[in-house]
């Protein structure tokens, strides 16, 4: 048995209370930073290396023995390896039956394998408890405390007893253990990490299509009419008045389709004369992407307050200005004032920045940070406020 150890001290904990003791295969980065983070919170700690000699820089406190002695020390094995090294296992079938073994791996592709790590785990080792959990921690999360990362773990396991278990030793790191059912929800557990903003797809490509369509559409009317017409040469409007005219429909268009899904389900009920009947699943993918496709037109509308921001300053704005100056100065002449046009004027820019606030204000209550601080009638109360205004 050897003991080795890093310069961080665990917490100090009750000396007085029995403490249990966790097994962690692995003594890589993860199964490191897991194996401090439990130490700190009163676990003791027994890691399983295949070269206990050769392991160095583990948290001080923490044994390091080989597989089967350190099985035989807790009743829960974190398995902090790659499925690669799996093939090991086999040879510690008597020593791993009836403990609970948590997969953390996660794989380089989604759907990599036909069957996920766990339930290939659970194959390889049938007397034991398999449970996947931590795979969605990153050794860094652990680091910081999870300070600055997401604190959920997703478990999924067929023994509900070995699954509480999980969870109450993730409760005591501190993490918010979400319950996602048997073993088979393993494959999608795992393929969680791997995913590049799956609920977004829809609203990118979306916007794309119309900013694509509307800014074609700009550039015919305002670049290749008058060039061919009349040329004359416009293409500057390409970097600034085109792209701040595309920005604001662009914006409206993907508003509207943020509530036109809610109004097509409450038609579909009433047709069908019930609500507990599935909507098709073009339906169904558009509600769920509602909140996206409404951030999404936030930051359409966010460009199009810079781009105006910087109209003033824009050189055929400011010759436009000293040109008309100089002819009406050659010409004699003065427009005189008008009121109506300046209470025009006046009114369209004050519309304009009450509608921005209140989108801004709809976006902000829509982040999962701001609404889970309001209760379900408060938030109703601004959603409807705001879309009726």
């Amino acid at each position: 048995m050897e003991k080795t150890g890093a310069d961080a001290l665990p917490l100090t904990v009750n000396s007085t209370e029995k403490q249990e003791t966790i097994c962690i295969f692995g003594t890589g980065d993860f199964g490191k930073s897991l194996g401090f983070k439990m130490l700190q919170c009163g676990y003791s700690v027994v890691f399983g290396s295949r070269n206990p000699q050769m392991s160095s820089l583990l948290p001080r406190g923490a044994e390091v023995l080989n597989y089967s002695e350190a099985a035989s020390k807790s009743d829960i094995i974190i398995l902090a390896m790659h499925r690669e090294h799996y093939d090991c296992l086999t040879e510690l079938v008597d020593p791993l039956n009836g403990k609970i073994l948590v997969d953390v791996s996660n794989n380089r592709k989604i759907n990599q394998y036909p069957e996920s790590n766990a339930e290939y785990l659970a194959q390889l080792v049938p007397g034991a408890h398999v449970v996947k959990a931590f795979n969605t921690i990153s050794a860094w999360a652990l680091q910081s405390g999870t300070l600055d990362a997401s604190r959920q773990v997703f478990v999924c396991g067929n023994d509900s007893k070995a699954k509480h278990r999980v969870m109450d030793v993730a409760r005591t790191l501190g993490l918010t253990p979400l319950d996602q059912g048997s073993l088979v929800a393993a494959n999608e557990i795992e393929n969680y990490p791997l995913q590049l903003f799956p609920m977004w797809r829809l609203p990118f490509y979306l916007s794309s299509v119309l900013c694509v369509f509307f800014f074609v559409y700009c550039v015919i009317r305002e670049v290749i009419y008058p060039y061919v017409n009349e040329k004359t040469d416009t293409t500057f409007r390409l970097a600034i008045s085109i792209p701040n005219r595309v920005f604001p429909i662009t914006a409206l268009v993907l508003l509207a389709l943020v509530y036109l899904p809610g109004v097509l389900a409450a038609i579909l009920q009433l047709y069908r004369g019930t609500k507990y009947r599935r909507f098709p699943n073009w339906l169904d993918r558009w509600m769920l992407c509602r909140k996206q496709l409404g951030l999404v037109a936030l930051g359409f509308a966010f460009l199009h307050v810079i781009y105006t921001l910087v109209i003033p300053i824009r050189y055929y704005v400011r010759w436009r200005l000293r040109n008309g100056t100089v002819t009406q100065a050659l010409a004699n002449r003065d427009n005189p004032f008008s009121t109506s046009t300046a209470w025009l004027n006046d009114s369209y820019l004050a519309l304009g920045i009450l509608g921005f606030f209140l989108f801004l204000l709809l976006g902000i209550t829509s982040l999962p940070s701001v609404s889970n601080t309001v209760n379900w009638r408060e938030f109703r109360f601004v959603q409807d406020i705001l879309q009726d205004s």
